[in-house]
């Protein structure tokens, strides 16, 4: 099977490189950057498809952030990410024969949504505000997806997983998620010698992280086992509040400042717990806990950004 990877300098597209050898059906990875090919040209991508002639696309080509990025670049984000996703699957309206799994985002589901949230409760309520224009983008990939398969015939795989970390991830003050967002600050205050570091929001939601290699693994499950549900959940099934999650970085940093919670930053959804029982079923489980991950991250980011 030759599978190209869109994506692949980012955090999910590098874990699949390194870890699409263990498939036992994968022969060829082709992977596909920005220099590649050009996503946001329907032309360029569709080229691109024809040249490679792929079994298999993984999608995990996006523009992504945190709730500060997600918020403040609204526009960008929509428009990005809906750009990405129609030139991708217009490019395969003629090739029913390449399989697709799209990489979709757990911030799909309604803000309301009851924990743990199943596959079956899409669009059945409003969007959390402050990343409705990323959700939108990523719903619009899936419905687009489930024409295709049944006007045209495709085999389309929409993976929605929870909240990702890990090695290659973005580490920023303002625009990356909540883990490389607080690896990347709290080193700096510690350098610093701060007594304080400041947290954005109350720290009172629960969310649920699940390291980069666990969805890399899941992908080769579902190549290998030849899974095609048209939705998946994959999450770790292990929830952490925002609070205890900065007390377990600061311990690996060393940090022993004051830690104080700005609640003039919004907070997100309050809650958001995937039900994973689909996949589980089929025989995949995650392998990283969130203590040891957050160490080989933490690890990787002193090793690669701060040397």
């Amino acid at each position: 099977m030759k599978v190209v990877v869109f994506g692949s300098n980012g955090l999910v597209g590098s874990s699949l490189i390194n870890n699409l050898n263990d498939s036992s059906k994968v022969t060829e990875i082709i992977p596909s950057t920005r220099e590649t090919v050009n996503l946001f040209s329907l032309e360029e991508t569709k080229v691109f498809i024809n040249k490679t002639k792929p079994n298999l696309l993984i999608n995990a080509a996006a523009k992504v952030g945190g709730i500060m990025a997600n918020n403040s670049y609204r526009t960008q984000f929509i428009l990005d990410n809906l750009k990405i996703n129609v030139n991708i699957l217009e490019s395969i309206i003629d090739f029913p024969e390449i399989k697709l799994i799209n990489l979709g985002s757990s911030c799909i589901y309604p803000l309301g949504a009851e924990n743990p949230i199943k596959e079956n409760y899409l669009m059945t309520g409003r969007l959390e505000p402050t990343n409705s224009p990323y959700a939108m983008a990523k719903l619009t990939a899936i419905e687009m997806g489930d024409a295709l398969s049944k006007q045209y015939g495709h085999s389309i795989v929409n993976l929605m997983p929870t909240n990702l970390y890990g090695p290659n991830d973005n580490f920023s003050e303002k625009n990356s998620h909540v883990i490389p967002g607080l690896i990347h600050r709290m080193h700096q205050a510690r350098e610093k010698n701060e007594e304080k570091f400041i947290v954005w929001g109350t720290g009172k939601p629960m969310r649920e992280f699940l390291f980069v290699d666990d969805l890399a693994k899941a992908i080769n499950f579902i190549i290998d086992n030849e899974i095609n549900d048209g939705i998946l959940n994959v999450g770790s099934g292990d929830e952490v509040s925002i609070e205890d999650l900065v007390l377990q970085v600061a311990k690996i940093i060393k940090f022993e400042g004051e830690i104080i919670y700005d609640e003039n930053f919004p907070d997100g959804n309050p809650r958001k717990l995937l039900d994973s029982s689909k996949l589980k079923n089929y025989g995949w489980s995650p392998g990283m806990s969130l203590g040891e991950g957050l160490k080989i991250t933490n690890t990787w980011y002193v090793n690669n950004i701060l040397s």
